[in-house]
């Protein structure tokens, strides 16, 4: 005859593996939502590198800027450490989830590669607007990043601020943007939205962006006014939300 195991132990089993599965689950939630974070704040950083550089950028009497990918991903690296505490020199001993010690690098390659390509638009000489700002820099460095990792990374707003169609928010985008749009949401350090979706398969990443006195330049006031780049000022102020960097990863 085959032993059985009485029912109380049998519970026990299946309660325990239960459990287990569950503290799994979210270990995985938790490295992922990290992830996603990290992403986020590097993928801003960068953003905010380029904006940090703009004058210089924009300076139609010089022609070779000194603005190369080295100096681009010296100044990203400082940046996303003063940030994220993390350095990005030394990885493999940060305390990050695998996942971000994998992916991390790679937005890394993908915004050098960015500047890298833009390199004869920043050199141009007798030219001031350039159109290379930190919002292209962030749509062509996601897009890099997105084709080479196979992650989903993107900057998004909703549609009354919406410059560019490849930004146009999401369902589930656009719903955490009015989270983000409520004054009492904190203005200061790098809080994230984070939400399991597609049956617990993905977890989507939110950080919010909003926008800094660099930013008032092309968005500020006063409000229908041509920026320096063809679009209509829309009015706002310091402080305002003006976006999000959405990240989706795996979850199995």
């Amino acid at each position: 005859m085959k032993a059985t195991l009485p029912i109380t132990v049998l519970v026990m089993v299946l309660v325990g593996f239960a459990l287990s599965s569950s503290v799994a689950l979210a270990g995985r939630e938790q490295d992922a939502s990290e992830t996603g974070r990290l992403l986020a704040i590097l993928l801003d950083s960068g953003r905010v590198t380029v904006g940090a550089n703009q004058a210089l950028i924009n300076d139609a009497t010089k022609g070779d800027k000194g603005f190369t990918p080295a100096v681009f991903e010296k100044q990203l690296v400082e940046k996303f450490k003063e940030r994220s505490g993390v350095d990005l020199a030394n990885l493999k001993a940060a305390n990050v989830p695998e996942m971000a010690k994998k992916l991390l690098p790679q937005l890394v390659e993908a915004s050098k590669q960015t500047v890298a390509e833009n390199q004869s638009i920043i050199n141009k000489q007798g030219v001031g607007f350039k159109g290379f700002i930190p919002a292209t820099f962030g749509t062509q460095a996601a897009a890099k990043f997105s084709a080479k990792a196979g992650i989903y990374l993107k900057q998004t707003t909703h549609d009354g601020l919406l410059r560019n169609p490849a930004n146009k928010a999401d369902e589930f985008e656009a719903g955490v943007l009015k989270k983000f749009a409520d004054p009492a949401y904190p203005r200061q350090g790098e809080k994230i939205i984070s939400e399991a979706a597609e049956g617990g398969k993905m977890l989507r990443v939110m950080l919010p962006l909003f926008y800094g006195k660099g930013c008032l330049t092309c968005h500020g006031e006063p409000k229908g006014e041509k920026d320096i780049s063809g679009y209509n000022k829309e009015g706002a102020k310091e402080g305002d939300l003006g976006g999000a960097i959405s990240v989706k990863l795996p979850l199995k």
